[in-house]
């Protein structure tokens, strides 16, 4: 993980995306979401560069999406 504002605000605001859909998952008893959520949170610790992490985070979210979308 990079040091700079960039990578940090976005890592932030990423891993609080993270949280509500955990918190919201676990209140729900939703699986993708807290599955999706736990993601979310920890994989901004290890991924180098921004775009990298808009990439995976969009990536992850269009999965939660689809899934729901089927109904899981």
């Amino acid at each position: 993980m990079s040091f700079d504002p960039a990578s940090l605000v976005l890592s932030f605001l990423i891993s609080s995306i993270g949280f509500v859909l955990l918190q919201y998952g676990r209140k729900m008893s939703r699986p993708p979401q807290i599955l999706a959520g736990i993601i979310l949170l920890v994989f901004p610790y290890f991924v180098p560069g921004l775009g990298w992490m808009l990439g995976i985070a969009g990536v992850l979210l269009l999965l939660l999406w689809a899934s729901l979308q089927r109904g899981y």
